[in-house]
């Protein structure tokens, strides 16, 4: 048996001028600042190795000095691939200065994209990044004048366009876990979080590369679990023992026993905002949330919304999930951000992302520096700022409802919110709200075309993308649309009918969101198109639990088809619905009711196939034919084809 067990300078002095290293971590998460630094000091001592490529998937920095900010020495890097280039300034500047080739590719499309290496396959397809500008008709992710490879291409297939991107060959990984013995099988049981360990460790096994993984501990030969063991020694080369200064579970937290599932906190532990402004707008994103959605936050702002939700006690009725693998629970914030407590399941990125590439998401909260007139937004570069897209391409696109929360002004802006009003003390110096954004991260005419629901909130007024842009649906008490909203945007929004934002949202007492969480609020959700001579019945995130809910539904579908005075045709969207056991035949007894009286056709969405197989059952067993669809325009396509009978 081999002691792969050496020294970080042993390990580091292994590579070569001009290989490709691949780099794990999230933020703080699981980032091998042991062997950064030994690379750093080498490269420092002896003027090699030189001219590496780096390619990583999340952020990989505290924004200052450590993760991959060491490596920002002249010469030491010749081409840089990321997904997130906020939190690492020192490798940022090196690209905006045209000192290295530079990619910014879309996180999730990297993280898939070592398992394509490992797997000796071409590259990732994807339609992730369509229209934005990863999309070769616009940069192809390019950072710079200097960078002139084409890594992304736009190819038809099947009558539909995609993205491909290539794959490459990997000459070093370097990986972090808690627990290695001599052969080099790797245990991660105190990190936060897995990764894409595995993956990449492959990826450079694979393309005949080495793998080095920097640990807490060692273990005696054979007394690993195996089942415990995330990266096998068949693919490790060398094992790195770190300092317990670069090897912090993550960069504000030294080891919490929560962050790792060892124990579980109480919700109540996480403390309450204040009323400032990231309060309102974590309020307001909240009101988005429905019972039993899964749900992404993205860093910084996105973050208030978890906080609001365990305040106002309806994180049991959710799932929040993040993209490096965080499924339940608590997400934690700032340094932290990544781990977090109480969870469900940990697991691979690249596993979530194909979750969240497929549709998965009910619903994502994710920041925004720049939003245009055609709902545009970019987050990935500007004002000289490169922050880098991170997962939120990926996210932004695939979710199935997308809101957007940020302050309406950034530098210096200051607000006050008192008895249900919100006053503006010192407007910010910087306009967000631009005729066109620098960059587009988010593609606002890719998302009209997918008939996806995007909200834009803010502290004083909230947008919605509708089919000719950026509309005005609310704005706060206390706010003058002329003087606070309008003379600080460089376009006019669509306005009709702007209603006040909840006055709750700016007083100090709790919102009582659980009520309304289960509140079916049934008036609304009926809506009657007369263009279509339509009934469209959203149920959307709806929960039916007690025979009073379906009385309640059946008194408002009632009420409304009466009022229109003839049977019309109906599409009903179940997504997100629960129905109780113990009222499912009641419920059908309600369709089968309706559908004899006041429905000439009906039709039914939902992208749950347990609820396609569940509705579905329980209406045939009535004779009714279900007519259940995955999407909407599959359902009101179906609806089109029937003849129509008064």
């Amino acid at each position: 048996m081999k002691n792969k067990v050496v020294s970080s300078q042993e390990a580091i002095a292994l590579l070569r001028d001009g290989d490709m290293l691949c780099n794990s971590g999230f933020v703080g998460n699981g980032t091998p600042d042991e062997l950064l630094a030994a690379l750093a000091e080498r490269y420092v001592q002896t003027g090699g190795p030189r001219d590496l490529s780096l390619i990583f998937a999340a952020g990989q920095g505290d924004g200052k000095e450590r993760g991959l900010n060491r490596l920002a020495h002249p010469g030491l890097l010749r081409r840089v691939i990321g997904g997130h280039w906020g939190l690492i300034p020192k490798i940022a500047r090196l690209a905006l200065e045209e000192k290295v080739e530079a990619y910014n590719l879309p996180q999730g499309c990297i993280s898939q994209l070592y398992r394509e290496i490992a797997g000796h396959r071409p590259g990732v397809l994807s339609k992730v990044g369509l229209g934005t500008f990863v999309d070769p008709r616009l940069s192809g992710g390019k950072l710079n004048r200097r960078t002139t490879e084409d890594l992304v291409q736009l190819i038809e297939l099947a009558g539909e366009q995609w993205l491909f991107y290539k794959a490459f060959p990997i000459q070093v990984a370097f990986l972090r876990g808690t627990t290695a013995d001599p052969s080099g099988n790797i245990t991660m049981e105190r990190e936060a979080l897995t990764l894409d360990n595995l993956a990449m460790a492959m990826a450079a096994r694979n393309s005949k590369g080495l793998v080095i993984v920097q640990v807490e501990r060692i273990a005696a030969a054979g007394s690993l679990n195996p089942r415990q063991v995330q990266i096998p020694g068949i693919l490790v080369d060398c094992v790195v023992v770190a300092r317990p200064e670069n090897h912090m579970q993550t960069y504000a937290t030294a080891y919490s026993p929560a962050y790792s599932a060892e124990v579980r906190v109480p919700a109540e532990s996480v403390p309450a905002l204040p009323l400032d402004l990231r309060k309102i707008i974590g309020r307001r994103a909240a009101m988005e949330l429905a019972v039993n959605s899964v749900v992404n936050l993205g860093i910084g702002m996105p973050e208030a919304v978890a906080a609001v939700a365990a305040e106002e006690k309806i994180l049991d009725y959710v799932t929040l999930t993040t993209e490096p693998g965080v499924v339940g629970g608590i997400p934690a914030s700032g340094m932290d951000f990544g781990a977090a407590t109480n969870t469900e399941a940990i697991i691979s990125q690249n596993a979530q992302f194909d979750f969240y590439d497929g549709g998965g998401l009910d619903l994502t909260f994710l920041g925004m520096a720049q939003i245009d007139q055609h709902g545009h937004v970019n987050v990935s570069c500007f004002s000289g700022r490169l922050a880098g897209a991170g997962g939120f391409i990926n996210i932004s696109q695939n979710a199935r409802k997308v809101v957007f929360v940020g302050s309406f002004t950034s530098d210096g802006l200051e607000v006050a919110a008192a008895g249900g009003r919100l006053a503006i003390l010192r407007e910010g110096k910087i306009r967000k709200f631009l005729k066109d954004v620098e960059q587009i991260t988010f593609s606002g005419a890719q998302a009209q075309q997918q008939d996806k629901q995007v909200l834009y909130v803010t502290e004083r007024c909230v947008f919605k993308l509708c089919s000719e842009g950026l509309e005005l649906i609310e704005y706060a008490p206390g706010i003058d649309v002329e003087d606070d909203i309008l003379a600080h945007m460089d376009f006019r929004p669509i306005i009709r009918n702007p209603v006040l934002m909840d006055a709750r949202l700016f007083r100090s007492e709790p919102l009582e969101l659980k009520g309304e969480l289960f509140d079916l609020n049934l008036p609304s959700r009926i809506t009657f198109h007369a263009e279509q001579d339509t009934l469209f019945l959203n149920f959307e995130g709806m929960s039916v639990r007690t025979v009073r809910d379906v009385d309640s539904i059946r008194q408002w579908v009632e009420r409304r088809c009466q009022s229109i005075g003839r049977k019309v045709s109906a599409v009903v969207n179940y997504d997100a619905f629960q129905l109780a056991p113990e009222v499912t035949e009641a419920y059908a007894e309600l369709v089968q009711y309706l559908m004899g009286r006041y429905y000439l056709t009906v039709t039914r969405y939902t992208t749950s196939a347990f609820m396609r197989l569940k509705l579905g059952d329980a209406l045939s067993s009535r004779g009714l034919a279900p007519h259940i669809f995955e999407t909407r325009e599959e359902a009101e396509s179906f609806l089109k084809s029937q003849p129509k009978h008064s």
